[in-house]
Order: C-alpha cells, then structure tokens, then sequence
C-alpha cells in the first residue's frame, strides 16, 4: 500500500481550470495504477480517469473526456488536470493507487484500490 496525499482543488467559475496532485508519501508509485474518483454530494464515488503504471495508457469517463487531463512523473505523483470545468464536476475528488503486474493496466473500480488520498473538495459556480 501507499499513503497518498493530495493537494490542489478548491473553488472555481465555470470554464476556469484547477489542477490535482496526487503524492506518494515517501514511497514511489512503480508498478501502482493510478485512478481518480469523485463523489458528488449525496452521489456513490465514480471513476472520472487513470492512468497506467508506465504512463501509456490513460481512460476517462465520458462526462470529463477532452475536459480532463490525467498524468503522472516517473516518481511518486500523479496530476489531474481540469479545464472547461462546469458547475456539474464538482465534487470530492479522490486518487487511488493499487500494484499491478501489467504495466498497462488501467482500472475503473474503486474497490479494486487498495490506497485512497484523502480527498479534495472542487466546487464550481455558475
């Protein structure tokens, strides 16, 4: 596991950017997946992108597609980057890392994470 400390979010108007951080305490993310999830008020957590180990292959849900950027370094962290927000993403924004053999590998479930940040609160006005 890794413990994972986040930074960025906040507040926002409607097609303004803010930018995710998502930091491996002390530890790198070799070899780990990285998800970003989100959990609107009174929602269940979905997936909103990730990411593969080596960096080659990124997903996204449909609602942030061409909107949302995921990355990461060959360290510890990993970014997300949101631009043409809408009022409709804001959220709890969490990342998620799990080990995986393939480096490939990018997964869209929660419960197959086994380490959560500690989620960062994105609000967009109108």
């Amino acid at each position: 596991q890794r413990q994972l400390v986040q930074s960025g979010g906040g507040f926002a108007q409607a097609g303004d950017s803010l930018k995710l951080s998502c930091t491996a305490s002390g530890r790198t993310l070799d070899r780990y997946v990285v998800g970003w999830f989100r959990q609107g008020e009174g929602k269940e957590r979905e997936f909103a992108a990730g990411i593969s180990w080596n960096g080659d292959r990124t997903d996204y849900a449909d609602s942030v597609k061409g909107r949302f950027t995921v990355s990461r370094d060959s360290a510890n962290t990993s970014y997300l980057q949101m631009d043409s927000l809408k009022p409709e993403d804001s959220a709890v924004y969490y990342c998620a890392a799990v080990y995986s053999p393939s480096p490939t590998l990018v997964i869209p479930t929660p419960r197959a994470y086994s380490s959560w940040g500690q989620g960062t609160q994105v609000t967009v006005s109108s």
